[in-house]
């Protein structure tokens, strides 16, 4: 039996998580499809997959083998398009982790005119929030914004991502607009539990850099939920503007103290270290970074 066959007849089962749909993308009967997993685990001396009636989840040897498989496989294709001077399509599976937030409009109308552009590949998103092991679960990259990523991993800069300080207008009209950074402080605030939970901030204001203590009246790991309350007029937030551009520009939410408060934040894209990008990975992240409305 072919172990080059095996392998992406293993690669695809991982990534459906499903021997059958495995089977039908590939053209295979589910028995043939088993055999080639089986072919591979004989070979190993190793289970490569937990089997219920109901799912198939890749064992701790075989994740470690799925990494490992598809990175020989997507170079094997990078290389084979270089000697052949051919592109490769991207296609496939393309799995990725980013911060909550990214559920906006912004970032859904470039997804959809990414697959739109490549429509052999498509879309695992986990917008969690939690902090996934890439290699361990199998994941392409991880879209992140922070100012220090992790050091073993390569880190791309995709776009600048703005951080603003905002409030409803009702709220503002509540409680008063601030004219000062000493004006904030003691504001109810909707603090973000992984910055700032303590209501606490540093912001350069025009005497220099200051310290303002809001009240933390709620805090939440998820930027949506806390959007979704400074809509309903709960208190201030300190928000991307990804996802407030549109109320901003519709006057859902106001800016505190413009050119102030505001953070200029940058989003990486990390992935492990590898001779050879796929090419679903590579196009995905060019398409990022060159996507004008992302500047």
């Amino acid at each position: 039996m072919d172990t080059l066959t095996s392998l992406r007849v293993f690669c695809t089962v991982a990534e459906l998580k499903s021997f059958s749909a495995a089977a039908d993308r590939l053209g295979l009967s589910p028995a043939m499809a088993s055999k080639h997993v089986i072919h591979l685990e004989q070979r190993l001396a190793a289970r490569l997959f937990n089997r219920t009636s109901r799912r198939v989840s890749l064992t701790e040897s075989g994740a470690l083998y799925f990494e490992q498989a598809r990175e020989m496989l997507d170079g094997l294709e990078e290389v084979e398009a270089a000697i052949s001077q051919t592109a490769v399509a991207p296609r496939g599976v393309l799995r990725l982790t980013a911060p909550v937030w990214m559920a906006n409009p912004l970032f859904v109308g470039v997804l959809a005119d990414y697959r739109a552009r490549y429509p052999e590949v498509r879309f695992d998103i986990d917008l969690s929030g939690r902090l996934v092991n890439l290699i361990e679960e199998g994941f392409d990259l991880a879209l992140r914004a922070t100012a220090e990523p992790d050091p073993g991993l390569i880190a791309r800069v995709l776009a600048k991502v703005p951080f603003h300080l905002v409030a409803a207008p009702a709220y503002l009209d509540r409680v008063g607009r601030p004219k000062s950074l000493a004006e904030l402080n003691g504001r109810a605030f909707l603090a973000y539990s992984v910055f700032a939970a303590d209501g606490v901030i540093a912001l350069d204001g025009p005497e220099g850099r200051q310290t303002v203590k809001f009240d933390p009246v709620l805090r939440s790991a998820n930027e949506t939920l806390l959007h979704l309350l400074a809509l309903e007029s709960l208190g201030i937030a300190f928000l991307p503007k990804w996802l407030i551009g549109r109320d901003l520009a519709e006057g859902r939410l106001e800016l505190l103290l413009p050119g102030t408060t505001s953070v200029a934040g940058r989003l990486f894209a990390l992935y492990p270290s590898r001779k050879y990008l796929s090419a679903k990975v590579r196009t995905f992240l060019d398409f990022i970074a060159q996507d004008p409305r992302l500047k």
